[in-house]
């Protein structure tokens, strides 16, 4: 049996954090939750209720323990979207410089990170996880592993896209500008079921696990279906290094993991569609 946890993690104390854990038991991978919280995770809060999540403070070890609660063990693998360094980071890295080369014609190049964005999050993050035995892999993931992932890209390779998905809740505006509110967001509800569909074919249970919200849907209704969205995408990429699908991108010191290409097209305007 395999288990990886993925964390769509705030770069600030005061934003929520998606959470989700997948488990391999010898038939596939299977979603076993997603939450859009830190406290929605660690309460057990498995139901669809509608809650307003707040930030917290990561706490590794409570962390490891509500995953082996929900999963049977604790994680394989912890893929975090957030970035991070065996080094302090100042400024742009090497893995940064060399993922926006590689994307950034596709409009997913990564953003600059700080001494104080992420920061001390980032920090306590890699240490906490690093003194329960989850050291930062830049290279190879051997025995249980932390490692820096990043769902842009990774969604292009989900779905062999041109360029980056239009998969943002505030940013809806910016993709489709001559279209009326409701319409955008229809049209980002569309993209939303067709990254649910393509996550499903990998993990069994995605599609049950994460409802589409209504149109008519509050912001901070969407921005938690966005959070645990982006949880399950960092599960579904930790599942890929697992699967040797997936290769490191930087140094020695830091490195962002990015699942190989396949074999499927998107279409932006209208969904996804595979291709022969």
């Amino acid at each position: 049996m395999k288990v990886v946890l993925g964390i769509d993690a705030a770069w600030t104390e005061k934003e929520p954090s998606g959470i989700a854990v997948i488990v391999h038991g010898g038939f596939g991978w299977r979603l076993v939750v997603a939450t859009s919280s830190y406290g929605a995770f660690l309460a057990n809060d498995d139901t669809k209720a509608v809650t307003r999540h707040r930030g917290s403070v990561p706490e590794p070890e409570a962390i490891i323990r509500a995953t082996k609660a929900k999963a049977g063990r604790v994680p394989d693998l912890i893929a975090i979207d957030m970035p991070l360094s065996l080094e302090a980071i100042s400024g742009r890295r090497a893995a940064d410089n060399h993922v926006s080369s590689l994307y950034g014609a596709r409009h997913a190049g990564t953003h600059t990170p700080s001494s104080t964005r992420p920061g001390k999050i980032s920090d306590e993050l890699r240490q906490g996880f690093g003194e329960i035995g989850y050291p930062l892999a830049t290279s190879r993931v051997e025995g249980r592993s932390l490692v820096e992932v990043y769902p842009h890209p990774a969604l292009i390779e989900l779905a062999a896209a041109d360029r980056r998905l239009p998969y943002k809740a505030s940013k809806v505006s910016k993709y489709w500008p001559d279209l009326p509110p409701r319409a955008r967001r229809l049209k980002l509800i569309d993209t939303w079921k067709a990254i649910v569909g393509l996550l499903e074919e990998s993990i069994e249970g995605v599609d049950t696990a994460l409802p589409l919200p209504a149109p008519d849907a509050r912001g901070f209704e969407m921005k938690a279906f966005e959070d645990m969205l982006d949880g399950v995408v960092c599960a579904w990429v930790g599942a890929c290094i697992l699967d040797d699908k997936a290769r490191a991108h930087g140094d020695e010191t830091a490195a962002i993991w990015i699942p190989e290409p396949r074999p499927r097209r998107c279409n932006l305007q209208g969904g996804f569609s595979s291709t022969s």
